[in-house]
């Protein structure tokens, strides 16, 4: 089942008239604690495009930041966290390998493209759009060095993706980045399979794919059968620990390995230290 809204979160509504308004609120005021009225329809609309592409802006200011400060030597994970301790004026956002979900990845292209019937030029929306839409790419890249690295190509490796739902710890593949970083590995030749507790099946039309795929059993022999794993959603699910002990290497895109350092472990927008499991396990 997709996830929902819980009715602790406010719902923005506005009516053609004024009965319609006052009607409609009163109907909602019955399941949601908290109904925010405004002056029309449109202005409703603009209050749900402005939130989730907020949010898109944002996150791609940090998935750019991230992609610098990998370029630079520095870890973004740790300086959005210090940034974070600010009390006012900064809203923590972290990087990934791209947006999903049926909201963020959607609403700012179709408020860009309403504008444009006016004349209106949303040139900030789309340049967020384009970083972001590039992570997936990115992320492509960052396996191809990783696995250059033990000179290893690409073409003909087989690559673990872990997690495919668009965000943890739901089914929910509408616009998943994993999707599309599987899409371009596959056209790079590379044999792809996955593993996520949430989604246990996906059809060759969803991820561009030869055949449909089935998640796997993340045990032992399927992390040592891979040339490499690729953190695409952080479930709670997963083991950690025990991916990264037992792979030869780990891509992670969402910072799931926070605090095991290994070289064969390379997370985005943070520098690889050279240190042994076992050393930063102890």
């Amino acid at each position: 089942m997709h996830s929902s809204i819980p009715p602790t979160y406010p719902r923005w509504l506005g009516g053609t008239t004024a009965t319609c308004t006052s009607l409609a609120s009163a109907l909602y005021q019955g399941a949601i604690e908290r109904v925010v009225t405004v002056g029309s329809t449109q202005a409703a609309e603009m209050v749900k495009l402005l939130e989730n592409t907020f949010r898109a802006v944002n996150i791609g200011l940090v998935n750019e930041i991230a992609m610098m400060c990998d370029t630079l030597g520095i870890d973004v994970w740790e300086v959005v966290d210090a940034a974070a301790t600010k009390p006012f004026g900064f809203m923590p956002f972290y990087p990934g390998p791209g947006l999903g979900g049926h909201c963020i990845p959607i609403d700012p292209f179709y408020l860009s493209w309403k504008a444009k019937q006016s004349g209106f030029d949303a040139r900030f929306i789309e340049l967020a759009g384009e970083v972001n839409g590039h992570m997936p790419h990115y992320v492509v890249e960052k396996i191809t060095e990783t696995l250059n690295a033990r000179r290893k190509a690409v073409n003909g490796a087989r690559i673990l993706v872990l997690g495919v739902a668009y965000k943890r710890d739901i089914d929910d593949v509408r616009e998943s980045p994993a999707l599309d970083v599987m899409k371009l590995l596959r056209e790079k030749g590379a044999d792809i399979v996955y593993s996520d507790p949430h989604v246990p099946f996906l059809t060759a039309e969803l991820w561009s794919g030869p055949h449909a795929l089935e998640s796997l059993t993340l045990d032992r022999e399927l992390l040592e059968g891979c040339d490499c794993a690729v953190i695409i959603t952080d479930h709670r699910a997963f083991d950690y620990e025990f991916i990264a002990y037992h792979c030869q290497d780990v891509v992670d895109t969402r910072n799931a390995l926070q605090g095991i350092v290994a070289s064969h472990v390379v997370r985005l927008g943070a520098p690889m230290r050279v240190r042994s499991l076992s050393a930063a396990a102890a």
